[in-house]
């Protein structure tokens, strides 16, 4: 399965696998997978292998901070393993097959959701109001969440962001009726994941307060006040 993702002239990147990890993602996993044949044709047994962040920069054009950045979002879902040995030490990486074919298939998974959703005959609609607006039968919201989920992932945010996005949407009513996203009056998901992506980086900006003392200064006025008593 691996040497799909690779090839010795260039590197293949799976859609699928991108829509999970990120595009950076799949191009460093593709980028290993093929440092990791390498080592394979020339005797590796154990499944590790070493590689360099210089050698992935010029392989893949990502820097060492990208490059650091991807391997916490590979690690996360238990793709690629990591170790320092030798001397000098190298970076050794492992590369979990069981994990990546299991996401893989996730996503395949969650596709054929999709297509059955698109698929579904008049029988299984349901006229909800006098406009004829057609909703799918309470049973199906799991169904509705995957679709709404798939077509968040088509847009081109962080990943982060587009979690965050769909965990807090897709939250259901009490009666397990119907996702936050569908009580809205109107609803785009295009404005409302630019307002979501607007607001994450106002949230995520670190806030200073130039008001604000550290314990040290602190412990130095106390200090001065009361040297000054003396």
């Amino acid at each position: 399965m691996k040497h799909l993702l690779s090839s010795s002239a260039f590197l293949i990147v799976n859609k699928k696998l991108a829509k999970q990890v990120g595009l950076k993602g799949a191009v460093l996993l593709a980028d290993l997978i093929s440092k990791e044949e390498y080592f394979i044709a020339n005797g590796m047994t154990d499944g590790w292998f070493f590689n360099t962040e210089a050698n992935i920069e010029r392989d893949t054009t990502l820097t060492s901070y990208q490059q650091r950045k991807v391997l916490k979002t590979l690690k996360k879902y238990q793709i690629i393993e990591t170790k320092r040995k030798g001397i000098p030490a190298k970076q050794y990486f492992k590369i979990n097959e069981a994990n990546l074919l299991k996401i893989l298939s996730c996503e395949e998974t969650k596709q054929l959701v999709v297509n059955k959703l698109n698929d579904l005959s008049e029988t299984n609609l349901t006229t909800i109001n006098k406009n004829k607006e057609i909703r799918i039968t309470n049973k199906d919201i799991s169904i509705r969440e995957l679709k709404f989920i798939n077509d968040v992932s088509l847009f081109d945010y962080d990943k982060n962001i587009l979690d965050s996005f769909t965990d807090y949407w897709t939250e259901p009513n009490k009666s397990n009726t119907k996702m936050k996203f569908e009580l809205q009056q109107t609803w785009s998901t295009n404005l409302r994941l630019k307002t979501w992506a607007a607001n994450q980086k106002k949230w995520d900006k670190p806030k200073s307060n130039p008001k604000s003392m550290s314990k040290l200064d602190a412990q130095i006025n106390e200090w001065q006040k009361a040297k000054e008593l003396l």
